[in-house]
């Protein structure tokens, strides 16, 4: 059976592009959360950091995570990603989870 497969990405803008990386996570939501393996696609703001966002991504596994990295918008992502923000992402599968068997 697949593993879920989650990814938590934490961008921090570069000092003068919060709107821009913003606007440019928002653009991703409704593509992303589109794709058959997407489960969950959320955005989160960090209240202590201005200029922090939290990507917090599930899809139904590895193979769906391989499909979102070939999409048009994710393509486009990465190549502006740099330019206006420091990027960690983690790509993690469960140990135990609720609702996952």
């Amino acid at each position: 059976m697949a593993q879920p497969t989650k990814i938590q990405a934490v961008l921090t803008a570069r000092p003068g592009k919060e709107a821009e990386l913003e606007a440019l996570l928002r653009g991703l939501i409704a593509p992303s959360r589109s794709e058959p393996g997407n489960r969950r696609y959320d955005l989160w703001r960090d209240p202590e950091h201005a200029g922090r966002f939290i990507l917090d991504e599930l899809y139904v596994d590895g193979a769906a995570v391989v499909s979102h990295r070939a999409t048009d918008h994710f393509k486009h992502y990465l190549s502006v990603i740099g330019d206006i923000a420091e990027r960690q992402a983690h790509v993690v599968t469960p140990v135990d989870v609720a609702g996952f068997d």
